[in-house]
């Protein structure tokens, strides 16, 4: 299945514009906006969503289907974007008149849309109490979420709140303003519930698995941790709070001076924050909303009674994939996923993982077609008009693989088989963010961030077999597979392989093993 267009327009290009060196460009505005690149032309809406995590994937996705939906059916739909630290995205907008644009790239052709639908821009550490002020409002309807698997502040071993979390501790205290998105959520639906404000929705749009369920047990899990009377004054109203579960899929690279300079050429002013896409959009969504939404089936998005086969499918078969395209290609000196993907031995692992080891994991929703869906991620991976960076795919894996790798890892151990291309992904992450003594895994993989790796970094002076069975068995990947030893020496080989052989050797070394128990299987 092909996802629509969620604009509907989006092929329409914007004349592209002259740079000259004698007359600089003014800044993009509402005013300086080409009517052109505007994804709607209705006059900004009343906020009703306040969305946290004011990155590049939000402003690429929810408000650009935002943007569709509003162009195709009016509402008070606009969108609060909250930043949690960082306050250079937020400045940004407010001084473009909160417009910015999304450039959609392919090989031969760039299309620059502004979908217009922002209202305002906090950073939740310098503003709380206007933050909690929006969450709390009346008009708001809606809380939307981009904070990345690392936000939700649960424990990898357990997947439980997190309770050592000194920023969890803190907001449990209510020492000063919320630290953590969790925190932030809990207090500003405990300012609504004492204001009498109607219950409203919390829509993960993060890449965990049943993201809806697992982000109302964390909300549920912190409150019921909050003192005896603040927890039984909240349970009552968080009853009413709908958390629908969603899929969300776009590619989003990081902004770069280049992206800058071709929203410039697009647009003929200049644009400090644009960002940068594929063309290709997609977000399921459960249809259970506690106080209304906006026309999203009119602005591309699909609601189905159960998302989950939508979220097994994106989260095993292009999530898992990538991460692996992402360790191998770095490992190989490829500095972006399409380099990566070029390459033979990683193009082979990448099929063999989401065809053999993945993909008998997960169940096919009706409308996909399994064979045209894998031709189309080997497409969006090798869309070299993006240069999406190995070191940002790769990034934050230890939160990301717990998501991926461990349950189908788990589906072929019980089964008797053993999914080397699994354990390849898992030795491929230990060798780029905790190489072992001696061992230079390449600039790309020394620039992935990992809010494990210095704790992983500290155990990889040992022999490898001792590194790699220390490094699961602090819960890396949960305790389950950890007590696999089977997986647990097959990753440590192919950690002494990718070392003392390169990519090429341990994707030969797994393509063989995994060809021999088919072979014997059969």
């Amino acid at each position: 299945m092909t996802p629509p267009d969620p604009t509907g327009r989006l092929s329409a290009a914007v004349p592209l514009g002259r740079l000259s060196a004698a007359v600089p460009l003014g800044r993009l505005s509402a005013a300086a906006t080409p009517p052109a690149a505007l994804l709607h032309q209705r006059a900004l809406p009343p906020t009703g969503i306040v969305h946290l995590g004011l990155g590049n994937f939000h402003r690429a996705h929810q408000a650009v289907h935002t943007a569709a939906a509003l162009a195709a059916e009016d509402g008070p739909w606009g969108i609060l974007g909250v930043a949690s630290h960082s306050a250079a995205v937020a400045d940004a907008l407010r001084e473009q008149d909160l417009r910015y644009a999304v450039l959609e790239l392919s090989p031969g052709r760039t299309e620059a849309v502004v979908p217009a639908v922002h209202t305002g821009a906090l950073v939740a550490s310098r503003e709380p109490e206007a933050v909690l002020d929006a969450l709390a409002a009346p008009g708001t309807r809606i809380v939307t979420l981009t904070v990345t698997e690392h936000g939700y502040t649960f424990a990898p071993r357990t997947g439980q709140l997190d309770l050592d979390h000194a920023g969890v501790r803190a907001d449990l205290r209510g020492d000063g303003p919320p630290r953590t998105t969790l925190g932030l959520i809990v207090r500003g639906l405990q300012r609504r519930a004492r204001a009498g404000a109607a219950p409203i929705t919390v829509l993960s749009c993060d890449n965990l698995m049943a993201n809806g369920h697992t982000t109302a047990r964390l909300v549920g899990e912190f409150a019921a941790a909050l003192p005896a009377a603040e927890r039984d004054e909240l349970a009552p109203y968080l009853a009413g709070v709908a958390f629908p579960n969603s899929m969300v899929d776009r590619i989003v690279p990081a902004t770069t001076d280049a992206y800058r300079d071709l929203a410039a050429a697009r647009l003929g002013v200049r644009d400090a924050i644009p960002v940068p896409a594929e063309p290709f959009s997609m977000w399921v969504i459960e249809d259970t909303f506690a106080a209304g939404r906006p026309a999203w089936e009119r602005g591309g998005v699909l609601f189905a009674a159960d998302v989950g086969p939508y979220e097994l499918l994106k989260l095993r078969l292009l999530n898992g994939t990538h991460s692996l395209i992402a360790y191998l290609g770095a490992l190989d000196g490829a500095a972006t996923i399409p380099e990566a993907v070029e390459r033979p031995a990683v193009h082979e692992a990448a099929l063999r993982v989401l065809r053999d080891e993945y993909l008998p994991t997960v169940t096919v929703p009706a409308d996909i077609d399994v064979a045209d869906y894998t031709r189309q991620l080997f497409s969006r991976w090798a869309n070299s008009a993006l240069g999406h960076r190995t070191s940002q795919v790769g990034s934050d894996g230890s939160v990301k693989l717990a998501q991926r790798v461990p349950e189908p890892a788990l589906v072929h151990l019980n089964a008797g088989r053993l999914p080397h291309h699994l354990a390849l992904t898992v030795a491929g992450y230990l060798c780029c963010v905790a190489p072992p003594e001696g061992f230079d895994p390449g600039p790309h993989a020394a620039a992935m961030a990992d809010p494990t790796g210095r704790r992983l970094a500290a155990l990889a002076g040992r022999p490898v077999g001792e590194f790699v069975r220390a490094a699961l068995g602090t819960g890396l990947l949960g305790t389950a597979l950890a007590a696999h030893e089977a997986f647990t020496e097959r990753v440590a080989e192919l950690v002494g392989v990718l070392v003392s052989h390169g990519v090429g050797v341990a994707v030969q070394e797994a393509a063989d093993a995994a060809f021999s128990i088919d072979t014997t299987a059969s």
